[in-house]
This record gives structure tokens, sequence and C-alpha cells, in this order.
């Protein structure tokens, strides 16, 4: 299944905009250290700048330090990122995240899918602060969408962490099984290049793609995602442990 990745990032954008009024700007972020609903959305609206500027190879003009009035703020700011993206062709050169230099000449379309994961990713995170817990379930995207989340970790954030010195290589791989995405397809974790039939992994981890997708974002334990765990446990805390995504 090809994803439409301009079209869910404007249908995240827009339900991220929506959450922002019923959301104490206060509030802690679950599983985001001392991050506040204010800090999220900033965030966000930064993350969405600087992507524009990346897509047109260029750097984007400082926002300011704020306070901003968060809904509008955050509402130019996914606006201009989607013109940036609608402006040129996917296949045009722009600043993509890359290794063993931070940033590198890369596709546009990059951006299309780094950016829905990206705004899909937070959107979990603000209505997590309104309900006061994460949980599977808060962001309704279909599971080929969180099984798309789960790839990009895997062939890409991850080894461009390693590629960036942030981690060392993980020792021990860690396989994911989405079991809600038809298919069933396999990942490993720690195992760049690979097919999963290629590498004979510890430990497997099997369950929602959402529920794979968040754990390894950090926003959920494996418990709390229920997720199935087969094998050596200590080899997924190892690997949970590190710096997987930026």
């Amino acid at each position: 299944m090809t994803l439409d990745h301009l079209s869910l990032l404007a249908r995240f954008q827009g339900e991220f905009l929506a959450a922002v009024p019923d959301a104490d700007p206060g509030s802690r972020v679950p599983a985001c250290g001392d991050w506040t609903v204010r800090g999220l959305v900033e965030h966000l609206a930064e993350v969405h700048h600087w992507a524009a500027g990346n897509v047109r190879g260029a750097k984007g003009e400082p926002l300011g330090d704020g306070p901003f009035d968060l809904a509008p703020h955050y509402a130019a700011q996914a606006a201009a990122l989607r013109q940036a993206l609608a402006e040129l062709d996917p296949v045009s050169v722009g600043r993509v995240l890359a290794h063993p230099q931070p940033m590198g000449p890369g596709p546009v379309r990059f951006w299309h899918r780094r950016q829905t994961h990206e705004t899909l990713v937070h959107l979990h995170d603000l209505l997590a602060a309104t309900a006061g817990a994460g949980s599977v379930g808060l962001a309704g995207a279909a599971p080929d969408v969180w099984a798309d989340t789960v790839d990009e970790v895997v062939t890409v954030l991850q080894p461009r962490q390693v590629g960036l010195g942030r981690m060392a290589p993980l020792r021990h791989p860690v396989a994911l099984v989405a079991t809600d995405v038809s298919g069933t397809p396999v990942w490993v974790l720690g195992a760049p290049g690979q097919r999963a039939d290629e590498v004979a992994p510890d430990v497997v981890v099997s369950g929602p793609a959402e529920a794979l997708a968040l754990t390894l974002w950090r926003r959920l334990t494996p418990v709390e995602a229920g997720l199935t765990v087969e094998g050596d446990r200590a080899d997924l805390e190892a690997a949970l442990a590190e710096p997987i995504v930026p």
C-alpha cells in the first residue's frame, strides 16, 4: 500500500490544531520529560518551519522567542510547510536528514514522510496531555500508517543515530512484528540493510503497529503498549534505553 503522506500530514495537522484549545498550556506531556503543552506546540511549529526551509534548501528566518498565541502560531507554520511541499516536485532536491553529516542533499518527498510521522507522534502527545496519560488509540491513524512510522525508525532514524555517533550499533538486534497489518510485516531494529530472515534476534516483540511505534518513540513501555515479548527482555530494554530516535 502506498501512503499519501501529504494528505495524511494535512489531516494530522488539522487534528493537532483542533486539539490545542482543549489542552492546558501548562499541562505536562506524558513520557516527554519536563515538556508542557506550550513547549510541545511551539516545538512542532518550529519543526514545521525548519522543515519548510530545508524543503527549499535554505535556512528559514527565526520565528522569535514567543510566547506565542498557540493555535494561530501553529496554524501559520503548518500551512507554510504544506505550501512549501505543494510547490515543489517531490523528486526535486532539498536538504534532508543524513549521516555522517547531519544534513545532506535529498528528495523533497523525504519531508512528506518525515513530517507526517513527526506530526502523528506529537498528536499522540497532545492528546495524552489532555487525557493525563498516553495509551494506544489516542491518535486515530490506520495500522498501515503506524507501520510506516515503525519502518522510518528502523530504516532511517536509528541508523542515522548510529551514523552520527549518537549511539553505538545495537549489540543485539530486536525483531518487531506488526500483527494488525496485512502480510504481518517484520522489521529488525539494529540490522540495517538486512532482511528479517537473515537475522536471528534474541528477542521478538509483536503487537499492533501503533503499539510498536509508540514504544520505539518511548511514549509507552512495552507493558503499557500491550506488546508480546518473546526471548531475552534484557536485549529489548537495552535497545529502548538507547537514543534510537532523535
